[in-house]
């Protein structure tokens, strides 16, 4: 019997943990999508875009479990998991073919992976190197870059302030709270 079949799997821990996951994991993706980021900060609404600002809050979300310990541990490899097959998804809707996505995917959670180091590297090093960290890795120049970075650096920081605060329970039972994204709108605006 196909495991998706057994009537018992949802009691199964590895499921519920799994749909913990995957709540979380939702709930970044909303975030990520919200149109202050592209409208107000002036992110591109692009894939390299939405890529930047979901890897943002991933990485607030993984700071936050990098201090919890063996089950913190264990959710923040289910959410890289839940990230890694989001972006093969978002591959195969763009039109990519089967045979490159492999490849394709291992590049995006290389660079995901490399996006999270600079960021948590950034983050203890300051205000400065955290900014100019997120400027790296928006796909803009200039001023441009520097402007959206600021803004985005300030609500990242209340983003984790705000995580900082939240259970570590309630992260194992699948909810995220988030700073309300008012945060982010009164930031477009200075």
């Amino acid at each position: 019997m196909a495991r998706s079949l057994n009537p018992f799997a949802s009691l199964l821990p590895w499921r519920r943990k799994d749909l913990h996951a995957a709540k979380i994991y939702g709930a970044i993706v909303a975030r990520a999508r919200l149109p202050v980021f592209y409208q107000g900060l002036g992110v591109p609404d692009t894939l390299e875009g939405r890529f930047v600002v979901l890897s943002l809050h991933l990485f607030a979300v993984l700071h936050r479990l990098k201090a919890g310990g063996g089950q913190a541990l264990q959710l923040a490899q289910e959410l890289a998991d839940h990230f890694t097959a989001d972006m093969e998804t978002v591959l195969r809707e763009i039109g990519i073919s089967d045979l490159k996505i492999p490849k394709k995917v291992r590049g995006l959670a290389a660079s995901g992976a490399t996006l999270m180091r600079d960021y948590e590297e950034a983050l203890t090093s300051g205000e400065e190197a955290f900014t100019a960290s997120i400027v790296r890795s928006l796909p803009l120049e200039g001023i441009s870059a520097e402007e959206a970075a600021s803004r985005l650096s300030g609500y990242l920081k209340e983003v984790i302030r705000h995580l900082e605060a939240e259970s570590m329970g309630d992260l194992y039972r699948g909810t995220l709270s988030l700073p309300p994204a008012l945060v982010v709108q009164e930031g477009a605006g200075s």
